[in-house]
């Protein structure tokens, strides 16, 4: 009995100590993770219709909680166009899409003044890209002075037409898909709007397993009907707030330090003919808080800074003429520049 009794106050002691020794969860890390709770709520509804593309997904997610824009680049046929539709169909917010094409005009993107017989005055007419989320359709294949039309609404978030500008409505968030394998009428993305982008995410096909789960899924759906299954989860407010808090996530100096020295590095790098820029160093650290936030913590990992280290300078940083003719991917060389920099302990 005494040492029931005994047994029973140690329990209370260690409990208590617990108690004493476990600090309550800050309101930062509560809402963090409902932050994540919502990202897997996001994840649930694309799984109804997508197979696959985990990395697309958490980069697309990644690249709407950092204010970012996200370039999807792969083959036809592997869902880029239809991933970011559901995207945007679990937010609700406005929704637009622009098919690219090689005799689009740029006030075909942004829109143009108009006049109006009946007032007898000019009035801004909004084009298509006046929305929160803008999926661009083979973005490479408009020329040059089109897509030059996105480089000011994309850094700045606003339009300047006739001498007048106008503000987009937030969050605003442009995809932009391109195809790397068709070369007939298309036209190289300029560097500068390359950098623009916070990511270029690059899928491949599906495995044997993926594939067959596709055929099953869509045996007896040709016209994916199930993506009226898919429902809203975030709103436009709840976005924002998102953002907010991706902004107070805690990052070290010593990761600081990491990141700058792996942006350092592809300067100085021989396979490299073009480095990455200070913008670049400033896509990593938000994409590296954006990480940790969607797992629902208040601090940046070094991992966090190594997954977000590829898709985020791989359309940044041009490989010197020789190693390009030796066919050696960009990638690789992104690998050993990270693996070249010292982990912080």
């Amino acid at each position: 009995m005494e040492e029931n009794i005994e047994n029973t106050m140690d329990t209370n002691n260690e409990s208590t100590n617990s108690n004493v020794f476990t600090p309550p969860p800050t309101q930062l890390q509560t809402e963090l993770q409902h932050l994540s709770s919502e990202v897997l709520n996001i994840r649930r509804e694309i799984s109804k219709i997508i197979v696959g593309q985990d990395n697309l997904v958490t980069l697309l997610l990644n690249g709407l909680l950092s204010g970012g824009h996200v370039l999807i680049e792969g083959v036809p046929g592997i869902a880029k166009t239809l991933t970011a539709k559901l995207i945007a169909k679990t937010l609700s917010v406005n929704f637009s899409r622009i098919q690219f094409t090689p005799d689009l005009m740029p006030s075909d993107v942004t829109g143009t003044t108009v006049f109006n017989a009946k007032t007898a005055e000019f009035g801004f007419h909004r084009g298509p890209v006046f929305s929160n989320v803008v999926l661009i359709d083979e973005i490479n294949r408009a020329p040059a002075k089109t897509q030059s039309a996105l480089f000011e609404v994309m850094e700045e978030l606003q339009i300047t037409v006739d001498g007048k500008t106008y503000q987009m409505e937030a969050p605003f968030m442009v995809l932009a898909t391109q195809n790397p394998i068709e070369q007939e009428g298309t036209y190289r993305l300029p560097e500068a709007q390359l950098d623009r982008f916070l990511f270029r995410a690059k899928i491949t096909y599906p495995n044997v397993e993926q594939e067959v789960m596709i055929l099953q899924r869509f045996k007896e759906d040709f016209t994916i009907r199930q993506s009226t299954e898919v429902k809203a989860v975030m709103n436009a407010a709840e976005v924002m707030k998102y953002r907010k808090l991706v902004e107070q996530v805690y990052i070290k100096d010593e990761l600081i330090n990491y990141i700058a020295q792996i942006i350092v590095a592809t300067r100085n790098h021989g396979d490299l003919f073009l480095g990455a820029s200070p913008r670049a160093s400033l896509a990593v650290m938000k994409a590296a808080k954006a990480m940790a936030a969607m797992s629902g913590r208040e601090f940046v990992t070094p991992d966090d800074i190594r997954f977000v280290t590829a898709p985020v300078l791989n359309h940044r940083i041009i490989l010197s003429p020789e190693k390009e003719m030796e066919g050696v991917e960009i990638e690789d060389v992104i690998n050993q520049v990270v693996q070249s920099v010292e982990v912080p302990r």
